[in-house]
């Protein structure tokens, strides 16, 4: 018998949300590769990273609620990641749960990570280099926080603002990094050729060392790994190794609240824009300073303040939206009396793996998904209404979700 799968009708079946995890960090470079389909039913890391005193810690008191980072005019105030759980801002939801008279509506959440700033030596060593390093490997993506902003009180690091060195810095120790693991493993991988000439890793290791040889070939020219085409296969293959030059980097301006409104004005993210532009990288200004002092204010006051500094809205969800269109990411949603949820999921996915993101027994027993846009659900007023005129389209295994759809699975298992 056909079983319907929806958080409404079904919550037993359901798993916790997956979050996306994100780490902050200082400094960035090269666009971003999108995750494998595979990847997407697990847990997505990324860490915000950067140079001490770029603001990374307090853009991360900020926008986490319950933030525990000891945000510190001192190197090094952040010695172990600090991890937080962070709503992503969507109104669409709660036009969809007033319209189903939900119980409950369960955003869609990302998780930061806030990761120990770095100096430069980092790979050999220096600062908290290699406890860093080995944190920033832990996640999927990169937060890179860059200091914009001019404030005598608050010390740089090297004695001066000067993005462009502090994004040299970072990407530095990063390829350094990577090379010295990819001759290692290179080296190893010499060392046993010809052992097993019929083992069945040979086309796999054969795979992995052309890749290494032609990553490292633009590690040395100053590129990073992600610039290099690869195929699947040899995606596969080296995706074991973990390199930090491979991960998605978005940068992040951290501007001052005067720059808030216009940040294109700031010559300091003009800089980082062109750089980000070069290197076909994300970006996003942000005031860290401005996200602390909303967090300290009621919620009614938030919109007057923002107001007054000449924007609508806080940097979180333009930071998010961002990081969505880097990664690739698309929102779905359920909706019905018990709950609304969002789902996230990868830009392409077809419906059966967009249903194994809510329960891997979805994806396996699919039969179809009931779907409507958001548009038409809205415009109907609920989900009966929507198939009562027609609105509500029955999808097959084939069907790509598109952003916003409405879904309701069937399934057999």
């Amino acid at each position: 018998m056909a079983r319907i799968a929806s958080s409404h009708l079904m919550p037993s079946l359901l798993v916790p949300m997956k979050q996306l995890r994100f780490g902050v960090l200082g400094g960035g470079f090269g666009r971003a590769r999108p995750f494998s389909s595979s990847r997407i039913s697990m847990s997505l890391r990324a860490g915000i990273v950067g140079l001490p005193n770029v603001g990374k810690s307090t853009l991360f008191n900020a926008v986490v609620e319950n933030g525990k980072a000891q945000a510190a005019n001192f190197p090094f105030c952040t010695i172990e990641p600090n991890v937080g759980i962070v709503a992503v801002p969507d109104p669409r939801l709660s036009v969809l749960s007033d319209l189903s008279k939900s119980q409950r509506a369960v955003p869609a959440s990302i998780e930061f990570v806030d990761i120990a700033g770095l100096v430069k030596g980092a790979s050999q060593g220096e600062g908290l280099g290699n406890k860093f390093l080995s944190h920033i490997r832990e996640v999927d993506s990169i937060l890179q926080v860059v200091r914009c902003f001019e404030d005598n009180d608050v010390i740089h690091v090297n004695g001066k603002v000067d993005p462009k060195s502090d994004i040299d810095v970072i990407n530095l120790e990063l390829v350094f990094s990577d090379l010295d693991q990819i001759e290692k493993r290179l080296d190893k991988l010499k060392k046993g050729k010809g052992k097993d000439s019929q083992s069945k890793l040979k086309a796999s290791e054969d795979a992995e060392r052309s890749a290494l040889e032609r990553i490292k070939l633009a590690l040395m020219d100053g590129k990073p790994a992600r610039s290099v085409t690869l195929t699947d296969f040899e995606k596969e293959a080296v995706k074991h190794l973990c390199l930090l030059t491979m991960k998605p980097i978005i940068y992040v301006a951290n501007v001052a609240e005067s720059d808030v409104a216009d940040p294109g004005t700031n010559p300091h993210v003009k800089e980082v824009m062109s750089l980000a532009s070069e290197l076909q990288s994300g970006l996003v200004a942000i005031s860290a300073q401005v996200e602390s002092e909303l967090t300290e204010l009621p919620s009614e006051e938030r919109t007057e303040y923002l107001q007054s500094l000449g924007v609508s809205e806080s940097g979180l969800g333009n930071l998010i939206r961002a990081t969505y269109s880097l990664l690739g990411l698309r929102t779905y949603f359920t909706s019905g009396e018990k709950e609304t949820k969002a789902w996230t999921i990868l830009s392409g996915m077809t419906a059966p793996q967009a249903a194994g993101v809510i329960h891997s027994d979805f994806e396996k027993g699919f039969i179809r998904a009931e779907t409507v846009a958001y548009d038409d659900f809205v415009a109907a007023g609920s989900l009966a209404a929507a198939r009562e005129k027609g609105l509500l389209r029955s999808e097959g295994k084939d069907y790509i979700v598109q952003e916003g759809d409405v879904m309701l699975f069937r399934f057999n298992v």
